[in-house]
């Protein structure tokens, strides 16, 4: 049985590696604020968001709208994704005590007696999952969905309900264990094979007075513990077989339940993510990826989810159309809500690529090959290099892993030294990526550099934006479409803190 609710054709990987800038973009990005959201306290709830939604980068177009389309059955039906979540969580956590309480689990009779147990246990949450499936099916539209229902109806009918039933009361060995085995050198038993009971239909009467069949005989001394010893090995050789051939239908389902919590874990999380914007009357909506060839990148009331959610109250948004255009220079007022914009350019790409909602009214965009960020860091403390050089470094190791039709985020990049050196390796390192073919947001205060690609002729052209500043020197948090100008009203800031005197 296959759960298939994170791809059409195979399992999710928990295990699989992620992106090699897994750091900076979790740091820049400030995702563990979106995976604490998802997970509300939950390790693995944690864990699954952080990895789904690192990995969502080399997902396909159809893997996207896939998952779109589960989500949102789950947002309609949220109590029931939850009670399936809660079945498979409650199976798991079950085997994992009968495991602990299995000390003597090497011996074929206590693994016999452990799967005997467990394998009961999960008939029960099997039976649940029909149930469910027979209840609930026909709320459900996604292709998915569909799917793992009609999976659950074609492999867990009633005959298969019965013949479990049956070969559990059989292997509980009520009336003794029926053994065959052969003589090999030195008289030594080989060949030991379990034998089916014969099943006689006779009533009670019939079972006192039946003629029974010559059978041999013999008794154990209570205190005889070698004899008892030997009649347990014995047992032992002839259940073996069995006992494994149990264990692994146990281990088989197991790992039904334990995928089917993996892959309902992140839509989990998206319904906790989902409730909580809910509750502050923040927007959502499901993107509309494009192929990785076309460049799209439009959106009305785009917010930074983390800082919402952080701040727990709605965040003013923003609305932009960028479609065919490969570079986008922000600039404006210091304090104007920049680095927020570009915060929230990456994450909505993550949620999208992901199967996730925006943090949108509407979101649209390309899916990118890979996503990367090059932000301020603090100054090394060490002195080992100053702070231009380790800036071109960060570059160095970005150049070394990106591709066509990635998409790069700059924020403040290569201020580090004066404006006319700063704009320069700026304007050649933009250019550069440019010309193969990346997507690139870059928020700077080098006028130089931003004031150089205006009317700059590219195969697809730029866009500006500026931080909206109004004339008290007051910030709306909003951009606009602006050309750069040479300053960044630090003054406000000044009079702010420090205050104006005549």
């Amino acid at each position: 049985m296959k759960a298939f609710l994170m791809f059409k054709d195979r399992d999710f990987d928990l295990q699989r590696k992620l992106p090699s800038n897994e750091q900076a973009l979790t740091q820049d990005l400030e995702l563990n604020t979106l995976f604490n959201a998802m997970a509300l306290g939950d390790e693995f709830l944690f864990e699954v968001a952080k990895k789904a939604v690192l990995s969502g980068l080399n997902n396909d177009l159809d893997t996207i709208l896939y998952r779109q389309n589960i989500l949102k059955d789950c947002l309609k039906n949220p109590s029931v994704v939850r009670d399936i979540y809660d079945i498979a969580v409650g199976a798991i956590g079950s085997e994992k005590k009968a495991y602990f309480f299995s000390y003597f689990s090497k011996y074929p009779g206590a693994i016999l007696s452990r799967s005997i147990e467990v394998l009961q246990m999960f008939v029960g949450m099997l039976k649940k999952l029909r149930n469910i499936a027979d209840e609930h099916a026909d709320k459900f539209e996604s292709e998915g969905f569909i799917s793992f229902f009609a999976m659950l109806k074609r492999e867990l009918g009633n005959e298969y309900f019965v013949t479990i039933h049956n070969h559990l009361r059989e292997l509980k060995f009520r009336d003794g264990v029926l053994i065959s085995a052969e003589l090999g050198k030195g008289n030594k038993g080989i060949n030991y094979i379990l034998r089916k009971s014969q099943d006689k239909k006779q009533n009670w009467l019939e079972r006192i007075f039946a003629k029974k069949p010559p059978v041999y005989t013999f008794n154990l001394h209570p205190r005889d513990e070698s004899g008892f010893r030997a009649l347990s090995e014995l047992k032992d050789r002839g259940i073996n077989l069995v006992a494994n051939a149990l264990a692994q239908s146990t281990d088989h389902i197991l790992s039904f339940f334990s995928m089917l919590r993996t892959e309902l874990a992140f839509y989990v999380g998206c319904l906790n993510l989902h409730e909580q914007l809910a509750q502050m009357k923040e927007p959502m909506s499901f993107p509309l990826p494009v192929a990785s060839t076309e460049r799209r990148h439009s959106f009305t009331d785009l917010y930074d989810v983390c800082l919402a959610l952080t701040m727990k109250q709605k965040i003013v948004g923003n609305d932009v159309n960028a479609d065919n255009k490969d570079l986008v220079i922000i600039t404006g007022a210091n304090q104007g809500g920049k680095s927020t914009f570009l915060r929230s350019i990456g994450l909505s790409q993550l949620m999208m690529q992901c199967g996730m909602f925006a943090p949108a009214q509407s979101f649209s965009s390309n899916v990118c090959d890979g996503l990367f960020t090059h932000y301020k860091r603090e100054e090394d403390t060490t002195m080992k290099s100053g702070k231009l050089d380790e800036e071109l470094s960060r570059m160095s190791d970005i150049v070394d892993k990106i591709t066509s039709n990635s998409m790069v985020l700059f924020n403040e990049s290569f201020a580090a030294t004066n404006e006319r050196e700063g704009s320069e390796i700026a304007r050649q390192i933009v250019s550069a990526l440019l010309e193969n073919r990346l997507k690139v947001f870059f928020v700077t205060h080098l006028y130089k550099f931003a004031h150089g690609f205006l009317g700059k002729k590219m195969e697809n052209g730029a866009i500006f934006l500026r931080a909206e500043r109004q004339t008290d020197g007051g910030r709306t948090f909003k951009l606009i479409e602006g050309e750069p100008l040479q300053t960044s009203y630090g003054e406000d800031l000044y009079n702010r803190i420090f205050g104006t005197d005549d």
